[in-house]
């Protein structure tokens, strides 16, 4: 009951962006359009991951109303620095160089993705503001209210969606104009469901040991250092596959085999919620319960590619070529080490964020990272026809080996406290 409803809203995000899409082909030029709307996007959702963890920091530190003054502070602080940091290169001469230098982006379309990201910055607010919220309605157990916030957002969207394409006024814009509308809505309505449970919080938890700022910092800086590590996965993957046989094939196929793997993980991202609202009453319960389910993404994916299912939806609903169908379903099969691996990283993460351990985020981020790196530049080199499977497989093994350090730190430290204690009770008689 806790949990479905955190699935399901983690898995509609998915149709809100099929939504601006879908009304962006229907522009005119509208491969320039989408181009444009996808630079300023993949920037944007550099901050916007740092105003999400907001709320893993919320729902993991706030039990009180003194705790929720503190993280309101910290939360002022980090959306103040992400839109300044926005602000800069909406309306600076940092934005064109980084959107041209770094992102090569065309000179033609620096002023179409410039105007995207200056709305995309109020989105980057309300985000925040959303998750903010939304970590104390996951607090209190009320995650329908996350189902209901992103239905409402999705119905915003797509009647907005609506009238752009009746007007027929669509450009790389209007994908973030409809964005914001539909993230206005959703932060309104956490906005007010989280109000009324702050209310109902006691004034001062005696068993509540969070009561500063400098706590909370501590808890939210490594989350950020891991989250601007994981980042660069991405980019790094991208740039190995324009050293293959195939550049195109290599990078399409990846795509649409990443795009997939996402749509079957997305019910699944929510674990660490799990972890944080039920281990400290039911560690086991809520051992048994990733155990049961996290093995469900790797099943479907497996029933998707042996099947003729997605070979099917590749080609007749994605309207892919035989030939991509055919890469595209090579790497699939290579994404299921990484459907394996991810539901129990999130399950690792959610216990260090219980025990206040963030800081070894950085360190396994950091070996997926690098990880991640030595299998392109091997498989690059020596197995350039793989194509779309090196940025696959990189991918997987670089979550794998995540997952080893998180198991083996977390194993490591649970044999010490379990030593510590026994040589207590030793001395205890």
């Amino acid at each position: 009951m806790f949990f479905v409803p955190l699935g399901l809203s983690a898995s509609l995000v998915t149709f809100s962006h099929m939504i601006i899409n879908g009304t962006l082909t229907r522009g005119n030029d509208a491969e320039i359009i989408i181009a444009s709307y996808v630079v300023a996007m993949s920037l944007f959702g550099i901050t916007e991951r740092l105003g999400v963890l907001l709320r893993n920091a919320c729902s993991a530190l706030v039990r009180d109303k003194v705790s929720f003054r503190a993280m309101s502070i910290v939360s002022a602080y980090v959306v103040v620095s992400l839109m300044l940091a926005a602000a800069s290169v909406a309306f600076t001469p940092v934005g064109k160089w980084i959107f041209s230098t770094l992102f090569g982006a065309d000179q033609s379309m620096i002023s179409e993705i410039i105007s995207v990201y200056q709305v995309l910055i109020f989105v980057t607010f309300f985000s925040a503001i959303r998750c903010l919220f939304q970590g104390v309605i996951i607090l209190n157990r009320q995650t329908k209210w996350l189902t209901i916030g992103m239905a409402i957002r999705l119905i915003v969207m797509y009647l907005l969606s609506l009238y752009f394409i009746q007007t027929g006024n669509i450009d790389a814009r209007t994908g973030a104009i409809i964005f914001l509308s539909g993230m206005v809505v959703e932060s309104l309505i956490s906005f007010l469901e989280g109000r009324v449970l702050v209310k109902k919080m006691v004034d001062k938890d005696p068993t509540h040991s969070i009561r500063t700022k400098k706590q909370i910092f501590q808890f939210y800086h490594p989350l950020i250092l891991s989250s601007l590590i994981i980042v660069m996965v991405g980019p790094v993957i991208n740039a190995f596959l324009g050293k293959t046989n195939e550049i195109e094939l290599a990078i399409a196929s990846y795509a649409i085999a990443l795009s997939i793997a996402q749509l079957f993980l997305s019910f699944f991202t929510y674990i660490h919620q799990i972890v944080l609202t039920f281990h400290k009453d039911h560690p086991q319960k809520v051992q048994q319960f990733t155990v049961m389910i996290g093995f469900i993404p790797t099943i479907i994916l497996a029933v998707f590619c042996i099947t003729p299912i997605g070979a099917f939806v590749i080609k007749h609903l994605l309207g892919a070529s035989d030939r991509l169908v055919a890469a595209s379903l090579e790497s699939l099969y290579v994404f299921m080490l990484m459907t394996l691996a991810f539901p129990f990283i999130d399950y690792c993460n959610g216990l260090l964020m219980v025990k206040k351990k963030t800081k070894v985020m950085v360190y396994s981020q950091s070996t997926n990272l690098i990880f991640t790196f030595i299998i392109l530049v091997v498989t690059s080199a020596i197995f350039p026809h793989w194509n779309g499977k090196i940025g696959a497989l990189a991918q997987s093994v670089g979550m794998v080996s995540e997952l080893c350090i998180l198991a083996f730190i977390l194993y490591s430290g649970g044999k010490k406290n379990q030593l510590r204690h026994t040589e207590k009770n030793f001395v205890n008689g």
